[in-house]
């Protein structure tokens, strides 16, 4: 007798290194796909024989292979923003500013806006204005020799992609006069400085001592900003920025606006939705009654939130999971949320924060209700323990996020609490992890981003990127050798993990985070093809080399999204 044929495999990768990330084998030469899901694991010689006449082969060529990795903190949409306003190039002098200034004054009409993507060298912007000749900022006078009949501005950074300030924007005659601002402009807040000139009048220039920009939501609210239209249209290239690295899943922890959330659902109904999403609700307080008592946050719950309850409102590519909840005030806030229901850059509620007893009653009401809570702020795991206390939330997997610094009690704290966490190394080690070092003293150092603690607590610890860079292998990176861009050394090396728990971290602890890890994050029969190949191998580059490994091939539920199918005959990767 013979045994039952094996079916053809829809698409079969074979000649590899699988890191699998799978206890029941670690390692693997090919792997086999049906439809949206993995069939088989295994060597070249078992998936060899589940190719057919119709089957997709390619051939790796000795490339390895990892599970899709999964976003914690994505704010994938602004890689998509960023396409929105023209870019001002790479421009070296005030000249260069102007002569492109002009030239999109051509393709306007007089009295149409043209408004600009910052000054300096994207992504992180953190050569301006040191990148013009002059090493200053244009003024409105030199704005308006470019483009006399058009108002202009010039817009700020998001002031995380490089983690200082100031951030600067710049408005010619013509916008000023539209916003209506003149010597007699007083700034809203005492954060944004207006640039004036020897004889007191506005000089364009808006300076703000902050991260979020201010100007564009109140002095400067008149400019045209992103569109619902512009949100839904740039997803797709915010997703393949995002699929080049080899993501496929992101996990928005800071919470999603209404704005956002549309723009999610109209890509996702037209079928073009290839990144699986989570989105986080970013609740809008504001809108509640003035006089709401903390005792009616149930009924509100009920309310407007029944579709938050776990298992998640939504399906394999797009969720709506959990409530974002804060009691952080951060300064000027207010005054970035008069611009609502417009975020901006941000994509949240800017003033997302409650005062501290509220917070209470409403975390206690969610836990009653099986609502997961995610928090990004340390002073929010002792809410989490007050709650746990009244209802227990130890197995509804409450998130804390961005881990900037926790001390040993702390993560002990964190473990028994059932949290689930992710890292935000681009920031609290890359950037402002020496800040952190000099804040917490020598004999604290070892808080910083304490990512091998909590994962020798047995805490699940994912990685997030932010946006800057989008790339998961610089967290990667991070987490590895805790390098910092200003002083060159590691922050808290004792700290580092190694290069298979980063890969664990950014595969299967963020699949973790939507409560996913039967269906993803590793590459085993029946979980969800989610995967991608390298270009390199992450566990033999050399350090510096880890930032830079890209996706040759990605496949989001066994469907290539990164690059475009090869053409070649044979099936061999180009």
């Amino acid at each position: 007798m013979t045994g039952t044929p094996i079916r053809a495999a829809d698409r079969v990768l074979r000649g590899g290194r699988l890191l699998t990330q799978d206890p029941a084998r670690p390692v693997a030469e090919a792997l086999a796909i049906e439809g949206d899901r993995l069939v088989a694991v295994g060597s070249n010689e078992e998936i060899t024989q589940r190719i057919g006449a119709g089957t997709r082969v390619h051939e790796l060529a000795g490339h390895t292979v990892l599970p899709g990795l999964v976003d914690g903190h994505a704010h994938m949409d602004r890689e998509g923003l960023k396409q929105v306003f023209p870019t001002l190039g790479p421009v070296r002098s005030i000249a260069d500013i102007q002569q492109r200034i002009a030239a999109l004054a051509r393709e306007r009409a007089p009295g149409e806006w043209i408004v600009t993507m910052p000054i300096g060298t994207p992504p992180a912007y953190f050569d301006a204005p040191g990148c013009l000749r002059e090493n200053r900022w244009p003024t409105r006078h030199e704005l308006d020799e470019a483009a006399p009949d058009n108002p202009v501005f010039i817009r700020p950074i998001w002031g995380y992609w490089r983690h200082t300030a100031p951030l600067v924007s710049i408005a010619n005659s013509l916008a000023l006069a539209r916003a209506g601002i003149d010597r007699q402009t007083v700034s809203p807040t005492p954060t944004i400085i207006l640039g004036r000139d020897a004889n007191g009048e506005p000089n364009g220039i808006f300076s703000e001592d902050t991260m979020m920009p201010i100007v564009e939501h109140s002095l400067m609210r008149c400019v045209p900003g992103f569109t619902d239209a512009d949100r839904a249209a740039t997803l797709p290239a915010a997703m393949s920025a995002y699929h080049a690295y080899g993501t496929t899943s992101i996990f928005e922890e800071h919470g999603a606006a209404a704005e956002l959330i549309r723009a999610y659902k109209q890509v996702h109904a037209r079928g073009a939705l290839t990144m699986r999403t989570a989105l986080v609700s970013s609740p809008d307080w504001r809108a509640l009654p003035g006089g709401t008592h903390p005792e009616h946050y149930g009924r509100l719950l009920d309310a407007w939130c029944a579709g938050l309850v776990e298992p998640a409102c939504g399906d394999a590519m797009l969720r709506l999971t959990g409530l974002f909840v804060d009691i952080d005030v951060v300064a000027d806030n207010r005054v970035r949320a008069a611009s609502m229901p417009y975020t901006g850059w941000a994509g949240f509620n800017y003033d997302t924060a409650l005062a501290r007893e509220k917070a209470r009653a409403l975390l206690i009401a969610c836990a009653e209700r099986r609502i997961r809570v995610v928090a990004i702020w340390p002073n929010m795991l002792d809410l989490f323990e007050e709650v746990d206390r009244i209802v227990p939330i130890r197995d509804q997997r409450w998130v804390l996020g961005h881990l900037s610094s926790l001390s040993r009690a702390d993560v002990g704290r964190v473990r028994d609490l059932g949290l689930v966490t992710t890292s935000h190394t681009n920031r609290y080690v890359y950037k402002e992890g020496h800040l952190l070092e000099a804040k917490l003293g020598p004999g604290r150092a070892h808080e910083v981003s304490p990512l091998r603690a909590l994962i020798e607590a047995g805490v699940p610890v994912s990685l997030a990127t932010d946006n800057v860079p989008v790339s998961m292998f610089w967290p990667v990176w991070q987490s590895v050798t805790r390098i910092n861009r200003y002083t060159g050394r590691p922050v808290s090396p004792e700290q580092a993990i190694s290069r298979s728990q980063a890969l664990h971290a950014a595969t299967v602890a963020g699949a973790m985070l939507t409560f996913e890890e039967d269906q993803k994050g590793r590459l085993a029969p029946g979980l969800l093809a989610d995967v991608t190949v390298l270009d390199q191998d992450p566990l033999a580059v050399p350090d510096e080399a880890l930032m830079d490994l890209r996706a040759d091939l990605t496949l989001v539920g066994g469907r290539v999204v990164w690059p475009p199918p090869p053409s070649s005959s044979d099936g061999t990767m180009a």
